[in-house]
Order: C-alpha cells, then structure tokens, then sequence
C-alpha cells in the first residue's frame, strides 16, 4: 500500500499543485518607512487619515494585516508615523522654496509653497497642523527645526524674538486658513483665488514690516 503512495500518476501532482492555496508574496525589502510612504499615498488618495485601515494598507502593500504590526504597533503608530511623513516633507518644500531669497520674496514663496503642500496632500496635511508633545520626539524635533527656519525667514524682515513669534503665528493663520476653505469648497464666486491668496500675503507682509 505504501509503494502505491509513492508512485503517482503526474497528472495526480499537477491537481495537488493547483488546490494548495495561494499565498500572498514575501515582502522581505518592506519597512517602516515604506508603509509610511504608501499610507501617505492612499490617505491623500482618499482626502482623509480617518479614511485608511490597517486592512486596506496591507492590501496596497500586498501582505497580510498582521505583517504590518512589524512596522507599525497601531492605528495610532501609523498616524503618529504620518505625521512625521507629512512634517518632514512640508518642511522640505518650505526650505526649497525660499532657498536664496530674502525679506518679501521669501515669504511670498514659503506661503505658496506652504498652500501648494495642502492642496497635493489634502490626507496628510491636517497632521501637520497640531503642535507635538513633548514625548513625539521625532515630530518635536520637525517643530523645531520649522521653528528656526522661520524665525530666519522673520528676521529678514527685521523680526526678532516675541514679534517675529506673534508674526510666525499670524502667518500660519493666515495660511491654514485659506487652504482650509479652498479645501471645503469655500470660494465659488468668479473672482480669481490666486489674485486673492497674493493680495493677503502681500497685506501681511507689509503689516508685521
């Protein structure tokens, strides 16, 4: 009876090989920093942070839901991770933006760079409005440097210590403020935005002056 086991037909192997189940293949390249980035993809995909599971990122990434808990612990792990996604790259578009400008010029660009960021990443961005806690290291240490670049871009124009703080906190309302109501459909009248977002840049520049 055993050599009857041994000795089966070929077209028998070929029926077994096609019931075995088929699993999802190994991502063995895939990291923390991976997952981030294609979170941050699909979360700007869908307009929302809320709008993402663990489930539906697992599939974008071609795993199983459990592999994911070696990247990220939670639902909040991987919005903390998103955070400092969305931070490092605001950060890095602010920087280039202004690199070599001075004074008006450099705050006209940082605040269309900073307008440009909220409309190409309507996910992530919401996340880069609250202020750290003391113990998100990563996301305090952004702050941090975001601080000093624009304290730099406030002294160009003669702003130091609390006024150049008082006018680095008027321009961040100034600029959440109207990509807030660009992204909630706020503006339908017939009358160009970009005139709009220039004039208020212009008007706060000369006021903080």
């Amino acid at each position: 009876m055993a050599a009857c086991w041994k000795i089966r037909p070929a077209r028998w192997n070929r029926q077994l090989k096609k019931r075995r189940p088929r699993c999802m293949p190994k991502r063995r390249w895939l990291n923390r920093e991976l997952v981030i980035e294609r979170a941050a993809e699909l979360v700007d995909e869908a307009g929302s942070v809320t709008a993402v599971s663990l489930t539906a990122l697992a599939q974008a990434l071609e795993i199983r839901t459990p592999s994911l808990y070696n990247h990220v612990a939670n639902l909040d792990d991987l919005q903390y991770g998103l955070a400092v996604y969305g931070a490092g790259l605001l950060l890095a578009d602010l920087r280039q933006a202004a690199q070599g400008l001075v004074g008006q010029e450099a705050v006209m660009a940082m605040a269309t760079a900073y307008r440009q960021f909220a409309h190409a990443h309507p996910g992530i961005y919401p996340l880069t409005v609250r202020a750290p806690e003391p113990d998100e290291t990563e996301l305090m240490a952004l702050a941090q440097e975001l601080l000093q670049f624009l304290l730099l871009i406030m002294g160009s124009l003669g702003l130091q210590g609390d006024e150049a703080i008082h006018a680095i906190r008027g321009l961040r309302a100034i600029l959440h403020g109207f990509a807030s109501l660009e992204a909630a459909g706020g503006y339908k009248m017939a009358l160009d935005q970009e005139e709009s977002f220039r004039r208020l840049v212009s008007a706060y520049i000369e006021g903080v002056q």
